[in-house]
């Protein structure tokens, strides 16, 4: 008897707060779409005009109030999502485990940060419930390297291993994005201020990879390639603990400069001992294999084709030129992951999902995907 009167209020208490979930998902919507504009409460309520109060914005946060349907698109308008964004439970719930930043290059402030990290919770959630809605599950083939990596060596033997386990050969990668969706790594790209480049995260035992988006089709994707290869490194190698943060990072550099160019042909293709460097030729190098003028650099001293004082007289030379700000040269590659967007058009023509579901899963309002697509078969 005592047992059954347990089990009763364990059922009832869960149900309460089943009920007091449900009750505040406006709220709990609310919080993380502020989060993903990288606003507090006073910025939402200046945007907003004043219409609505930091003190009433904070209610309809905690669940006491419940706005106005004028007040919802007004908030839909100035969030930037869709009204059904605020009503819509996400069907799994993500946590970003062992985060890591591509750091000393993404300088972003503590609310930017956030909005980074919610926007790359929000969107994961997306994806992860359209993998579970299809029954969608492809072959996983991450990159572990078990040996730990304490200097430039260690990371160049890494990469060569990698090339190996991925029967990459010694040819240029064509697209890395692609390369890693097709091992399995879930990426996205997100809009972000230009301070941010990458990161990392597990997502239950998943690894994905969230990298910025291109503020234009003409924007150089030479630095996408690196960070994707950046972030990799911390996915896949075990640094020793001597190691400071800096050192760490430098040598998740050397990692993707190694993958992106590997070893035999930079020797053969650079030479040794050498003192110059001309543009003619740095554009070649860029455009065949896709790695930037001052990633070029650092590979020639790391492997012993320049010096120090060499190296140095390049990066002075590189900055003069404002070559940091515009570099010559393109890589044609897209360097866009396509994975996610594919699995919602299949789920379309499957008849798995609908168009309403298929507007959600891509983050857009139904007359907004509606736009954009084209029933061809």
């Amino acid at each position: 008897m005592t047992n059954r009167i347990n089990l009763l209020i364990l059922s009832t208490i869960y149900e309460i707060l089943i009920f007091v979930i449900m009750e505040n998902l406006f709220g709990n919507r609310l919080v993380s779409a502020r989060k993903m504009a990288g606003m507090s409460l006073q910025d939402l309520s200046d945007k907003m005009k004043n219409v609505v109060t930091k003190q009433s914005l904070n209610k309809y946060e905690q669940g006491k109030m419940k706005p106005d349907s004028e007040v919802s698109i007004l908030l839909s308008n100035v969030l930037d999502v869709p009204v059904d964004y605020f009503y819509s439970s996400p069907g799994i719930e993500v946590k970003l485990d062992n985060i890591s930043y591509r750091k000393f290059i993404s300088k972003i402030s503590k609310n930017e940060q956030i909005a980074i990290e919610e926007k790359a919770k929000e969107t994961f959630e997306r994806y992860l419930e359209l993998e579970e809605v299809l029954n969608f599950d492809e072959k996983l083939e991450y990159f572990i390297y078990d040996k730990l990596i304490e200097n430039a060596e260690d990371a160049e033997d890494a990469a060569k291993e990698l090339r190996k386990k991925w029967k990459l050969g010694y040819d240029p990668i064509p697209d890395v994005v692609e390369m890693l969706e097709d091992k399995g790594y879930k990426v996205i790209e997100i809009d972000a201020p230009d301070g941010f480049d990458g990161m990392k995260a597990d997502i239950n035992g998943k690894k994905v990879i969230v990298l910025r988006k291109s503020q234009s089709s003409n924007e150089d994707v030479v630095r996408k390639r690196f960070t994707a290869l950046h972030e990799l490194a911390h996915h896949s190698l075990k640094f020793s603990y001597n190691l400071s943060e800096k050192e760490e990072e430098n040598l998740c550099h050397a990692f993707a400069s190694a993958v992106l160019y590997p070893e035999d042909m930079a020797r053969k293709e650079m030479h040794k001992n050498r003192f110059r460097f001309y543009q003619n030729e740095l554009v070649f190098i860029k455009e065949r294999w896709g790695i930037s003028f001052s990633a070029v650099f650092n590979r020639a001293k790391q492997l012993g084709i320049i010096n120090a004082y060499v190296y140095k007289q390049f990066n002075i030379g590189y900055r003069e030129r404002k070559f940091h700000l515009n570099e010559p040269g393109r890589f044609l590659s897209r360097e866009k992951p396509v994975r996610f967007e594919r699995l919602i058009y299949l789920g379309l023509s499957k008849e798995a999902i609908s168009v309403n579901d298929a507007a959600f899963f891509s983050g857009k309002t139904v007359g907004e995907f509606r736009k954009q697509l084209q029933q061809l078969v």
